[in-house]
């Protein structure tokens, strides 16, 4: 007879491990904090190690937790393998987890293409606007910014380079518009919190003072880009995003520099879960779009 570690506290343990967080893997778990934390004792103690360094709301493995952490997460995705290859259900179910302004602007106009070459495989959109967590907990697909993380596979998408937009009817002699006239326009500003303002980074780019008496705050880039084709002044936009925009007459490149902000729109997925069919599928319909 095998002689196993309590395997409901090693189940606790790897979603604690990779989570990094006691609260995260409780939610996962649909279970208290506190019962994570019983959970993690029992298996210290049956194995008469220290598993974390608990310093303050920090979490950190030991050696030996790091250790014990690699095996069990090799285990248990093993084993998510095998229920999926006994029961011969392929997930044919994505949850992709990605930015709204992604989503909208460029991934959903694109996705009825998608679905026609790939009917049998259905894809949940979960809107983040921020960068995730990679975990299956989260989503099983991600589109955000470049990240490292061990046992994901990423895939560049686009770089964002920012290009100043308008309508063709905020102002008749918009070809007109320059380095020397611009700022009595009205400027679109998103605000993008702790990153700061966009046309401010703008700005300090290219050593341009803003001086435009009209400057309308948004929270959002969509925000921004559907009050350019309002006819409400100049926003800047991600060129991949507004190519739409443009191409049918809503909006037009006014001749100002870009920006290049060094983010990078990037897809993520599990590096063992790439070979699965319908991961396969969107990951190589994604590299036809971009």
């Amino acid at each position: 007879m095998r002689k196993l570690p309590p395997l409901r506290a090693l189940q606790v343990f790897e979603t604690a491990a990779r989570q990094q967080h006691f609260s995260k893997a409780a939610d996962e778990l649909c279970i208290t904090q506190s019962a994570v934390s019983h959970q993690v004792r029992v298996l210290e103690e049956y194995f008469g190690e220290q598993l974390f360094d608990r310093q303050g709301r920090k979490l950190q493995l030991t050696p030996k937790g790091q250790g014990l952490f690699i095996e069990l997460e090799r285990i248990f995705n093993e084993l998510s393998d095998l229920n999926l290859k006994v029961k011969d259900t392929p997930n044919k179910q994505l949850c992709l987890a990605v930015y709204s302004s992604f989503a909208v602007k460029w991934l959903i106009p694109r996705l009825a293409d998608f679905r026609r070459q790939y009917p049998s495989v259905k894809i949940r959109l979960e809107m983040i606007t921020q960068d995730p967590d990679l975990s299956t907990s989260t989503a099983d697909i991600f589109i955000a910014g470049k990240l490292n993380q061990r046992g994901y596979w990423q895939q560049l998408l686009h770089k964002e380079r920012l290009i100043t937009v308008c309508s063709p009817s905020f102002y008749p002699k918009w070809r007109e518009i320059n380095l020397n006239n611009f700022q009595q326009q009205a400027l679109l500003v998103v605000d993008e919190g702790p990153l700061g303002l966009d046309w401010h980074k703008w700005s300090s780019a290219h050593q341009i003072p803003l001086n435009n008496e009209q400057q309308h705050v948004f929270s959002h880039i969509v925000m921004a880009i559907e009050a350019a084709i309002a006819g409400q002044g100049l926003a800047l936009a991600p060129d991949f995003m507004v190519a739409g925009d443009i191409a049918t007459g809503r909006l037009v490149a006014v001749n100002l520099p870009d920006v290049h902000t060094g983010f990078e729109f990037t897809f993520f997925c599990k590096q063992r879960r790439l070979s699965e069919p319908a991961i396969a599928a969107f990951s190589s319909w994604l590299k036809s779009q971009a």
